[in-house]
């Protein structure tokens, strides 16, 4: 049997092969739905650092044009470090899995 065809055999069995038969390239249809590697490559188009600037923009002229405004009541400000506080203890609590999948039944 020629390495050829072994390779196509083995490449057939294993879903890919590489692309190529008989030296030609193949190229496959992406599946519905899903965009190529080529169209999807970059994380940060040019739609999105426009709206980054924005966002700066608007975070570092804000505050020089908008009015100070009054500090908060003291019990509003005692929720972040109480949720900061149930976070932290249940950071440190043991968790059993046996226990919590056999709840799950």
């Amino acid at each position: 049997m020629s390495t050829e065809r072994r390779a196509r055999r083995n490449g057939s069995m294993a879903g890919g092969g590489g692309g190529r038969v008989r030296g030609v390239e193949v190229k496959r249809a992406a599946p519905q739905g899903q965009s190529s590697p080529a169209a999807s490559a970059g994380y940060f188009t040019a739609e999105l650092a426009v709206l980054f600037l924005c966002l700066i923009a608007l975070l570092v002229f804000l505050p020089l044009v908008l009015p100070p405004l009054p500090p908060p009541p003291m019990l509003l400000l005692l929720a972040p470090v109480g949720l900061m506080a149930v976070l932290i203890a249940l950071a440190f609590v043991p968790s059993d899995s046996r226990s919590i999948a056999s709840s799950c039944h």
